[in-house]
Protein backbone atom coordinates (compact mmCIF):
# COMPACT_ATOMS: atom_id res chain seq x y z
CA UNK A 1 0.00 0.00 0.00
CA UNK A 2 1.58 3.30 -1.16
CA UNK A 3 1.96 5.83 1.52
CA UNK A 4 -0.19 9.05 1.94
CA UNK A 5 0.94 11.49 -0.60
CA UNK A 6 2.35 15.45 1.34
CA UNK A 7 2.08 18.34 -1.60
CA UNK A 8 4.06 20.83 -1.46
CA UNK A 9 1.54 23.74 0.16
CA UNK A 10 1.03 21.17 3.08
CA UNK A 11 -2.22 19.21 1.76
CA UNK A 12 -1.95 15.78 2.55
CA UNK A 13 -3.84 13.01 0.18
CA UNK A 14 -4.18 9.90 1.75
CA UNK A 15 -3.13 6.74 0.17
CA UNK A 16 -6.80 5.48 0.51
CA UNK A 17 -8.12 8.12 -2.34
CA UNK A 18 -5.04 6.80 -4.89
CA UNK A 19 -6.26 3.77 -6.77
CA UNK A 20 -2.98 2.10 -7.63
CA UNK A 21 -3.33 -0.87 -10.50
CA UNK A 22 -0.81 -2.91 -12.25
CA UNK A 23 -1.43 -4.15 -15.66
CA UNK A 24 1.34 -5.55 -18.12
CA UNK A 25 3.28 -3.29 -19.86
CA UNK A 26 3.91 -3.57 -23.69
CA UNK A 27 6.63 -3.07 -25.54
CA UNK A 28 9.38 -5.91 -26.74
CA UNK A 29 10.83 -7.86 -24.17
CA UNK A 30 11.19 -11.60 -22.91
CA UNK A 31 9.56 -14.32 -21.36
CA UNK A 32 9.37 -12.21 -18.26
CA UNK A 33 7.52 -8.81 -19.67
CA UNK A 34 4.75 -11.87 -20.72
CA UNK A 35 4.07 -12.63 -17.04
CA UNK A 36 4.65 -9.53 -14.71
CA UNK A 37 2.14 -6.84 -14.41
CA UNK A 38 4.94 -3.92 -13.55
CA UNK A 39 3.02 -1.28 -15.31
CA UNK A 40 1.54 1.24 -12.97
CA UNK A 41 -1.87 2.70 -13.74
CA UNK A 42 -2.89 5.61 -11.01
CA UNK A 43 -6.01 6.98 -10.63
CA UNK A 44 -6.99 9.94 -8.42
CA UNK A 45 -10.73 10.90 -8.41
CA UNK A 46 -10.46 14.81 -8.11
CA UNK A 47 -13.75 15.85 -7.47
CA UNK A 48 -14.63 13.46 -5.05
CA UNK A 49 -11.36 13.76 -3.19
CA UNK A 50 -12.30 14.23 0.82
CA UNK A 51 -8.51 15.76 1.05
CA UNK A 52 -9.29 19.16 -1.11
CA UNK A 53 -11.19 22.10 -0.85
CA UNK A 54 -13.52 22.73 -3.30
CA UNK A 55 -10.92 25.60 -4.31
CA UNK A 56 -8.33 23.19 -4.68
CA UNK A 57 -10.80 20.85 -6.54
CA UNK A 58 -11.47 23.97 -8.74
CA UNK A 59 -8.00 24.95 -9.16
CA UNK A 60 -6.72 21.77 -10.31
CA UNK A 61 -9.34 20.87 -12.54
CA UNK A 62 -8.84 24.17 -14.38
CA UNK A 63 -4.83 23.50 -14.64
CA UNK A 64 -5.12 19.56 -15.32
CA UNK A 65 -8.71 19.39 -17.61
CA UNK A 66 -6.91 18.26 -20.75
CA UNK A 67 -6.02 15.42 -18.22
CA UNK A 68 -8.91 14.58 -16.54
CA UNK A 69 -11.61 11.97 -17.61
CA UNK A 70 -15.38 13.14 -18.02
CA UNK A 71 -15.50 11.90 -14.26
CA UNK A 72 -12.90 14.19 -13.12
CA UNK A 73 -10.06 11.52 -12.50
CA UNK A 74 -6.88 12.32 -13.18
CA UNK A 75 -5.24 9.01 -14.89
CA UNK A 76 -1.58 8.45 -14.74
CA UNK A 77 0.93 5.49 -16.34
CA UNK A 78 3.98 4.52 -15.69
CA UNK A 79 6.47 1.72 -17.06
CA UNK A 80 9.65 2.90 -17.63
CA UNK A 81 11.56 0.45 -14.69
CA UNK A 82 10.69 -2.97 -14.47
CA UNK A 83 9.93 -3.76 -11.36
CA UNK A 84 5.97 -2.54 -9.79
CA UNK A 85 8.24 -0.72 -6.76
CA UNK A 86 9.86 2.09 -8.92
CA UNK A 87 6.89 2.08 -11.36
CA UNK A 88 4.52 3.76 -8.63
CA UNK A 89 7.13 5.46 -7.25
CA UNK A 90 7.06 7.28 -10.61
CA UNK A 91 3.82 7.50 -11.37
CA UNK A 92 3.41 9.48 -7.60
CA UNK A 93 6.09 11.36 -7.82
CA UNK A 94 4.55 12.72 -10.96
CA UNK A 95 1.02 12.72 -9.06
CA UNK A 96 3.01 15.35 -6.43
CA UNK A 97 4.60 17.63 -9.72
CA UNK A 98 0.82 17.85 -11.27
CA UNK A 99 -0.59 18.41 -8.21
CA UNK A 100 1.70 20.76 -6.65
CA UNK A 101 1.97 23.28 -9.74
CA UNK A 102 -1.72 23.21 -10.39
CA UNK A 103 -2.00 24.54 -7.07
CA UNK A 104 0.32 27.04 -6.54
CA UNK A 105 -1.49 30.42 -7.12
CA UNK A 106 -0.93 32.38 -10.13
CA UNK A 107 1.57 35.34 -9.85
CA UNK A 108 -0.42 38.45 -9.43
CA UNK A 109 0.81 41.09 -12.60
CA UNK A 110 1.51 44.31 -11.18
CA UNK A 111 2.05 47.06 -13.93
CA UNK A 112 4.91 48.93 -14.46
CA UNK A 113 4.90 52.83 -15.10
CA UNK A 114 6.96 53.87 -18.47
CA UNK A 115 9.79 56.18 -17.18
CA UNK A 116 9.30 60.02 -18.28
CA UNK A 117 12.77 59.36 -19.98
CA UNK A 118 11.44 56.73 -21.63
CA UNK A 119 8.59 58.91 -23.09
CA UNK A 120 10.68 61.76 -23.86
CA UNK A 121 12.94 59.56 -25.62
CA UNK A 122 9.76 58.11 -27.61
CA UNK A 123 8.16 61.45 -28.46
CA UNK A 124 11.84 62.87 -29.40
CA UNK A 125 12.34 60.02 -32.03
CA UNK A 126 8.85 60.60 -33.56
CA UNK A 127 9.98 64.22 -34.01
CA UNK A 128 12.86 63.68 -35.75
CA UNK A 129 11.53 60.76 -37.82
CA UNK A 130 8.74 63.28 -38.51
CA UNK A 131 11.63 66.19 -39.69
CA UNK A 132 13.30 63.78 -41.54
CA UNK A 133 10.19 62.90 -43.95
CA UNK A 134 9.15 66.38 -43.90
CA UNK A 135 12.78 66.83 -45.65
CA UNK A 136 12.43 64.44 -47.93
CA UNK A 137 8.92 66.09 -49.47
CA UNK A 138 9.71 68.25 -52.81
CA UNK A 139 9.08 72.26 -51.89
CA UNK A 140 6.13 73.93 -52.54
CA UNK A 141 5.66 75.08 -56.09
CA UNK A 142 4.53 78.88 -55.21
CA UNK A 143 8.04 79.58 -53.87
Amino acid sequence: MPEDLELADGTTIPATELDVRFVRSGGPGGQHVNTSATKVELRFDVAASRALSATQKRRITAALAARLTADGVLVLQADEFRSQARNRAAAVGRLDVLLSDALRPPRIRRPTRIPRSSRRARRDAKRRRAERKRQRRPPPLDA
